[in-house]
């Protein structure tokens, strides 16, 4: 039996009102699948179950769009967690709101708090390859937990382990708020990463400039595991849904 892959129907507009209104009485957490996720997710149960709980599964990839579009004829919008974030940051957050970052340098905090004139931003750096020990878990949940309620959450550590956290976060049933499960979108909104043009974007080419700007980081990701995605789609049910999962209480 194929493995089923549910994605919600949210551009970056509609999502982003779904985001300013989400609240903080109750915990839900969004995920944002690309290629290198949707090989992930293919090939790790453990993966999987972090998405089968997720409150939302926007896709972050306009070349998977496209691939799905050509090979699925699935039209699905897409929501990049990049550009999601700078909306979140530019046009929903007020100063006075309790935002945690989870991820990034303190210099990182320091600018996204200036830039944007945030009085309630709380930053953790979880160790390297924190995910794999227990009490440094359990140190990044019990600190997103001591800022709960909070409107938003940015788990930007990256994938597997934002989801992995967002998913015990959801477990434990402390944190009130939304988590976004973001990626390298704080490196873009300061200014430590560039982004692709927007022509690159449009056609799916964001892959090739971030590939151009870090050959040795990039290569294997995408000229060695990415390729896969085409065998892969064949194998997989996607289901499109056009509202909101169930989020825990």
């Amino acid at each position: 039996m194929p493995l089923a892959l549910q994605l919600d129907a949210f551009d970056l507009v509609t999502f982003t009102r779904i985001a300013s209104e989400f609240g903080t009485g109750r915990f839900g957490y969004v995920v944002t699948p690309n290629i290198d996720h949707i090989i992930r997710y293919h090939d790790d149960p453990a993966f999987r179950a972090t998405y089968s709980d997720a409150a939302y599964v926007l896709l972050d990839s306009r070349l998977l769009s496209h691939l799905l579009r050509a090979t699925r004829q699935l039209s699905i919008p897409v929501c990049t967690g990049s550009d999601l974030t700078a909306e979140i940051f530019g046009r929903v957050v007020n100063h006075s709101d309790e935002i945690v970052l989870i991820g990034g340098s303190a210099a990182q905090a320091d600018l996204i708090r200036e830039k944007y004139g945030l009085e309630r931003l709380h930053h953790f750096n979880p160790p390297m390859g924190f995910i794999r020990d227990p009490p440094a878990v359990e140190d990044c949940v019990r600190f997103i937990e001591n800022h709960s309620p909070f409107r938003f959450c940015f788990l930007a550590v990256g994938s597997p382990q934002q989801e992995l956290l967002a998913q015990a976060l959801r477990a434990r049933g402390v944190a009130k708020g939304l988590a976004l499960c973001t990626g390298a979108a704080i490196n873009f909104l300061t200014g430590d990463e560039q982004r692709a043009p927007r022509c690159m974007q449009r056609v799916g080419l964001e892959w090739a400039f971030r590939l151009a700007q870090s050959p040795r980081r990039m290569a294997y990701r995408y000229l060695v595991r990415g390729p896969r995605i085409l065998g892969l789609l064949r194998r997989l049910r996607i289901a499109v849904r056009g509202g909101p999962r169930p989020t825990t209480a």
